[in-house]
């Protein structure tokens, strides 16, 4: 099993769940975070005063997945986060040692 963890800009939020929906995929864990890359921030006027934004909002978006459906949930997310311009974000794939359904205690895929 494989936590997929994908930082993308926000406005592409939908794209991404519809296509992991379109995939199979049926839960996911979406947070608002601030952070950069090389877009290294920008400049912003406030009341006439310029100043520069260090940190840009961007989406965290992870899925545990079976190893099975790895590379499709990959591609699904590459294609519907993708708009071309930089800051389009990353992707992340760490190795699960299990997973634990609170309700149920079910383990493993299962769980998923």
């Amino acid at each position: 099993m494989k936590m997929i963890s994908a930082v993308i800009k926000h406005f592409r939020l939908d794209e991404v769940r519809k296509a992991l929906t379109d995939i199979g995929i049926h839960g996911m864990t979406v947070i608002e975070v601030k952070g950069f890359g090389r877009q290294k921030g920008h400049m912003e006027v406030y009341r006439g005063v310029e100043y520069e934004v260090k940190f840009l909002p961007k989406i965290k978006i992870e899925v545990a997945v079976p190893d099975a459906q790895v590379e499709a949930v990959i591609t699904a997310i590459a294609e519907a986060a993708k708009t071309g311009e930089i800051g389009d974000g990353k992707i992340f794939v760490y190795n699960l040692q299990d997973i634990i359904r609170i309700r149920t205690g079910e383990r493993g895929e299962g769980a998923v």
